[in-house]
């Protein structure tokens, strides 16, 4: 009888920072929209809110990370 392969881990740190698209691509929030925002513009804080894909060469590496995203 063959033995049953051991499940994957999903790596919990990554889970809570990327969600994956339906198409497959991997999204994630910008940095720096957390605190000391008086400094900042209220143009560059607009554009922190939006989401934003990770680049292509780090989607492999963070896909291995979630493995059923």
């Amino acid at each position: 009888m063959k033995k049953p392969r051991a499940k994957l881990k999903t790596h919990r740190g990554a889970a809570k920072r990327f969600k994956v698209t339906a198409t497959g691509k991997v999204k994630r929030s910008k940095a720096y929209h957390s605190h000391i925002l008086t400094k900042k513009s209220t143009k560059r804080k607009r554009r922190l809110r939006k989401a934003d894909l990770i680049h292509k060469a780090d989607q492999k590496n963070i896909r291995a990370l979630l493995p059923y995203a």
